[in-house]
């Protein structure tokens, strides 16, 4: 991964405070749960589960988990929650575990940090069993065009899609790696969630005056410039403040979902 978004100590320099504004949001936790199939005595992999917000439910409920981050600061975090969950420093493309090892795994909002999805895929696919899922929630550039953010921080979103792989790379990716897609769900950012990524302030645009929100956000955290910020909430607040903010969200309204769930079966 060439730069600081893209490098696996990334969320080690923005971690810090992370926690505190990304929680396992129970809509999206309960759509993770009925997607994966879960049997109770399986083992499940979370690829990509920073501070363990979404594993540590699954192990609340009696379901074995590993998750595995290549950030050291997020682990440690995790593992002050909860010694439910094995918890192990590493990367989707090159995974320490033996040839179908798990009944499953989960890839919350990560896909786009990984080096080479395809190699990611095809790791998650050598380590779990034939049948299994992979459950994938993502959002795709497509999706991101019709983010209000545009509006506000142009520069800024136009850096963050450029992350993110298409759904026609995605579905590429997962057919080379052996997967055959299950699942295509739509997910609409709802007022009460709980996980404040990107999008969550989709219909509570006050939320990004919330510095804490925005360091928890790797959008906002590792590619932002100062100046284009700065200059985006100020304008953000007068169109708060003067009722032209409803103006210009309705401008971005689009039936493509602002996330995705993706289910991939193993063949």
């Amino acid at each position: 991964m060439a730069d600081l978004i893209n490098t696996p100590n990334k969320y080690d320099k923005i971690g810090v405070g992370y926690n505190t504004t990304r929680q396992a949001d129970p809509y999206l936790f309960s759509r993770l749960y009925a997607m994966l199939s879960l049997t109770t005595d399986g083992h499940y992999l979370d690829v990509g589960c920073g501070t363990g917000n979404y594993t540590i439910e699954f192990a609340n409920k009696g379901i074995r988990f590993t998750g595995i981050d290549p950030s050291s600061e997020m682990l440690l975090t995790a593992k002050t929650k909860s010694d439910k969950v094995n918890w192990l420093n590493g990367i989707a493309e090159e995974l320490s575990f033996s040839d179908n090892s798990f009944e499953g795994a989960i890839a919350t909002l990560t896909i786009h940090h990984w080096k080479n999805i395809e190699n990611g895929f095809k790791e998650i696919a050598r380590v779990i069993k034939p049948g299994s899922r992979l459950v994938i929630f993502t959002s795709s550039p497509e999706q991101m065009d019709g983010y209000w953010l545009n509006h506000y921080f142009p520069e800024l979103i136009k850096r963050s899609s450029l992350q993110m792989p298409s759904v026609e790379t995605v579905e590429l990716a997962l057919k080379h790696a052996g997967f055959t897609i299950n699942t295509f769900e739509k997910y609409f950012v709802q007022d009460d969630l709980q996980d404040l990524f990107l999008q969550c302030g989709k219909n509570r645009p006050e939320i990004y005056f919330d510095e804490n929100v925005r360091r928890g956000i790797s959008t906002f955290a590792a590619l932002a410039n100062k100046e284009e910020v700065d200059a985006g909430l100020k304008m953000l607040a007068d169109d708060i403040h003067n009722n032209s903010f409803e103006s210009v969200k309705k401008k971005y309204e689009c039936g493509v979902g602002d996330y995705l769930f993706i289910v991939a079966e193993k063949g």
